[in-house]
């Protein structure tokens, strides 16, 4: 990633956060307003790698996503139903190495005679906060929603997954020799970034709404240090989750129509 490119994502993430605070008070003036709180868990799995440079060669790590989320209803604006969306999620995240020769074939360990494997669990509180932009169904029915903002972590500790020696690491037959990440416990325990999804979400009069959601974070924090001293230039999360939120409601405005 060039310098530019990460001054645009860094833009970005300030744009996102922009988001957030301003539009929705701004719509207020010509929408129709609104007074709902609602408050849920979720549940889901992430997928989730970090982007090196120098690369190491990586598929998808698999962990648990899960936790709090709480949405204010502020606005509708025609059909488009304006909210705040705040989480706190505990989520295993890290990053899975596919060690592989240059026949991508996986590469035998010399000691064992296995395959040699390698994964890295770091656990992360987060916390996105959303402005929650929807079409359809309000309280009763089925409705369409997008939501974008920014996303903070706060490390937790980590653990290694590894079935070889780290002095007896067959490098003869890799085509990825990059190793120095063996030896290196996260540096910044402070992480941050830019979350969208898409989704539906399915209400019930006097039940909650359920919501189904694909997402997509890009993290713009390094988990090592990137200065010109140290190893890795780049070193953030990318992530995938796949998740469902159950919301009900605390409170909802009085005497409006609603579809």
């Amino acid at each position: 990633m060039t310098l530019n490119t990460k001054w645009y994502l860094k833009r970005a993430f300030a744009a996102s956060l922009l988001c957030v605070m301003l539009p929705l008070s701004a719509l207020a003036q010509v929408g129709e307003h609104r007074d709902d709180l609602s408050v849920g868990a979720s549940l889901g799995y992430s997928l989730s790698s970090v982007g090196f440079n120098p690369r190491v060669s990586q598929s998808q790590h698999g962990g648990m996503h899960g936790g709090i989320a709480i949405r204010y209803v502020c606005e509708k604006y025609y059909s488009m139903v304006c909210s705040l969306q705040g989480e706190v999620n505990y989520t295993a995240m890290g990053w899975k190495e596919n060690i592989l020769d240059k026949q991508d074939q996986k590469v035998i360990n010399t000691v064992t005679g296995k395959a040699e494997e390698y994964a890295r669990n770091i656990n992360y509180i987060q916390v996105p906060l959303f402005a929650h932009l929807a079409w359809g169904r309000e309280l009763s029915g089925a409705n369409f929603f997008f939501q974008v903002g920014p996303q903070f972590g706060y490390y937790l500790g980590e653990s290694t997954t590894m079935n070889f020696d780290l002095q007896n690491i067959n490098l003869a037959d890799r085509s990825n020799t990059t190793t120095e990440q063996y030896s290196m416990s996260v540096e910044n325990k402070f992480d941050y970034g830019i979350a969208g999804g898409l989704g539906v979400e399915f209400s019930i009069p006097q039940m909650g709404h359920l919501m189904v959601e694909g997402r997509y974070y890009y993290g713009l924090g390094n988990i090592y240090g990137n200065s010109k001293r140290d190893f890795f230039g780049i070193s953030n999360f990318s992530s995938i989750y796949i998740k469902t939120t159950y919301l009900f409601d605390l409170f909802t405005t009085k005497n409006v129509k609603r579809k």
